[in-house]
């Protein structure tokens, strides 16, 4: 596997007036903006997006909170030719032998795809977000009470299928915490040609314990990262020993 780079990158000192045209209120408007930004740390002819990421401060930050920490995976090293972060860049090698205990966190856009038959008789196969389409199941009354508990099992499932062919397994499955469950409408500004049904992602944060049951194929994974909308701040996996 060639090398990876792991890095920090904060608003520096005296750019907090800038936190808010940065760092949109507006969750949608936010994940746009920081995926611009990332993508500036790179060089433009890329073809291919060469990293991952995830914004690590309070989405809700405001004011001086507003220097927001984004942790970012490459393959290349960042740069920040604007100069508006401070940037701080590692190697990212770490050595894992097999029964390798650590500590995940991990904020992804589960979903999974199945095929069905499409109106013109032909099969086709789509990805529809794991904890909505459980919910979907229910009725009106019945969701609200229900939402919590299949965010929790939809979510771990999703998560046990990945650990299935990522080179890990999750020890402790039923200790792993889910939170933060949103929808973001993927295209806020309104790039995209116009759609007959709003497009939506959703997310979740994990956090728990996982065991390396094969390495090799575990830093692969890590560094293609899990779920979808990867582009968007969703799929790092940021790992630290137990």
């Amino acid at each position: 596997m060639s090398t990876l780079y792991l890095s920090r990158a904060r608003l520096r000192a005296g750019h907090e007036r800038l936190g808010p045209l940065l760092f949109p209120s507006d969750p949608a408007h936010r994940m746009g903006a920081t995926h611009r930004l990332v993508w500036a740390m790179f060089p433009r002819d890329l073809t291919e997006r060469p990293f991952l990421y995830r914004e690590t401060s309070p989405s809700h930050a405001a004011g001086p909170a507003a220097r927001s920490e984004l942790m970012v995976l490459s393959k290349l090293p960042p740069n920040d030719a604007e100069g508006l972060f401070e940037l701080e860049t590692k190697p990212f090698a770490p050595i894992l032998p097999v029964g390798q205990r650590l500590r995940f966190s991990l904020r992804a856009n589960p979903t999974a795809q199945k095929s069905e038959i499409a109106a013109d008789g032909k099969r086709k196969s789509r990805r529809y977000d794991v904890v909505m389409t459980a919910l979907k199941k229910l009725d009106q009354v019945e969701r609200v009470a229900a939402r919590p508990r299949l965010i929790q099992q939809e979510g771990r499932a999703w998560l046990q299928r990945q650990s299935e062919s990522a080179g890990f397994s999750l020890p402790e499955l039923a200790e792993v915490n889910i939170d933060g469950y949103e929808q973001f409408d993927v295209d806020p500004e309104g790039r995209r040609a116009i759609r007959a049904k709003r497009a939506v992602h959703s997310r979740l944060d994990f956090d728990g314990l996982l065991e390396v049951t094969d390495p090799v194929l575990f830093l692969s994974r890590l560094a293609e990262g899990f779920g979808r909308a990867r582009a968007f701040g969703h799929g790092l996996m940021l790992i630290r020993r137990a």
